[in-house]
């Protein structure tokens, strides 16, 4: 006797916040491959930032030609496409890291020169015709003119290099070089100039920006995606984990500050009005992995085939996690208790 199929489960609306990190954006992809996997989950907006902005302009990209399929062959494909051009990178790991299984480039002498260079020459002496390498690459991947059309709403946040303050940039506005904005770190790439003004990561503004996802989509539900370690349990020592933590203290400062004005405004909003019964009903997840914090800064360069594989499963996995434990709760309540940060100020 055939056993009864389970009840198809009505859609919810979710919108997506992706962070940034180098190649440590691949365990996103795996992310976002899993839940694409769940027709009951329905993109409304995705905000991301760098590597964040990268998998959010692919996904929206993939979706206009052929649905949650079309979403994850173009990442799939996107993410080869970097790894095939990363063959050809200096920086790669050394014979002993292979032996050892290690995934960073702490010992490759590529990498160790030019973290001193770049120390003391800026990337207009280094690199001075301004040449980035994924540029071509997301030319390939991402029809932009198409991404005004798509609809999915997509913001990606760049820092102005002038006022220091972020800018958002959404569908209509989105070109390769507003990704390339998003994930220009200022000591190994020139400013991107956009619009008569030069910006740098957006991840030094906001990693990612929430509060567009509140104001500007019909969904209530927000999943981060976080990649960048909070918290780090050891008081690092080494001159590079002292600037790997730095580094993370700086990219995760914006979005926590954010999260923290949302809590506020969460208890104060009046959730009889339009724009506060959106504030007064968010509800906040978050999927992220320990892993990635063992990796180190300079495996966020590593882009070989293997490394992203093995991200991309971890990806899967814990967005398996989430859907298994949780999933039952999308749609209803909050499994990540934004509020607790209001003690924290």
């Amino acid at each position: 006797m055939k056993s009864p199929a389970a009840p198809k489960r009505k859609p919810v609306l979710v919108d997506l916040a992706l962070q940034g990190g180098g190649s440590h954006g691949a365990f996103t992809w795996g992310v976002l491959d899993r839940l694409l996997e769940e027709p009951w989950l329905q993109i409304e907006a995705i905000s991301g930032t760098s590597a964040g902005a990268m998998n959010a302009a692919v996904l929206a990209d993939g979706w206009l030609k052929g649905g949650a399929q079309g979403a994850r062959a173009a990442l799939s494909a996107y993410w080869k496409r970097v790894s095939d051009a990363a063959a050809f990178s200096p920086f790669q790991r050394t014979v002993m890291d292979r032996m050892m299984g290690r995934w960073s480039l702490d010992h490759s002498p590529v990498y160790l020169a030019m973290d001193l260079l770049t120390r003391v020459a800026s990337p207009y002496d280094l690199n001075p015709s301004g040449y980035n390498p994924l540029k071509p690459i997301l030319e390939e991947s991402i029809d932009f003119t198409a991404l005004a059309k798509s609809p999915i709403k997509l913001f990606v946040t760049a820092t102005n290099v002038r006022t220091g303050r972020g800018r958002i940039f959404r569908n209509g506005e989105i070109t390769a070089d507003v990704l390339l904005a998003s994930a220009c770190l200022p000591t190994m790439f020139q400013a991107v100039e956009i619009d008569g003004e030069s910006y740098w990561d957006g991840g030094y503004s906001g990693n990612p920006t929430i509060t567009p996802l509140v104001r500007e989509s019909e969904a209530q539900d927000s999943i981060l995606i976080q990649i960048n370690p909070r918290e780090r349990a050891e008081v690092p020592r080494s001159a590079a984990d002292i600037l790997n933590r730095l580094n993370e203290i700086s990219f995760n400062a914006s979005l926590m500050k954010e999260i923290r004005m949302i809590a506020l405004l969460r208890q104060v909003a009046d959730p009889g009005s339009g724009e506060g019964a959106r504030w007064a009903s968010m509800r906040t997840h978050r999927i992220m992995t320990e892993k990635l914090g063992a990796l180190g800064a300079s495996s966020k360069l590593n882009a070989e085939w293997d490394f992203l594989q093995m991200l991309h499963a971890e990806g899967r996995l814990a967005a398996d996690a989430f859907i298994t434990t949780h999933g039952a709760d999308v749609g209803k309540r909050s499994t990540a208790d934004i509020d607790v940060l209001l003690a924290e100020c």
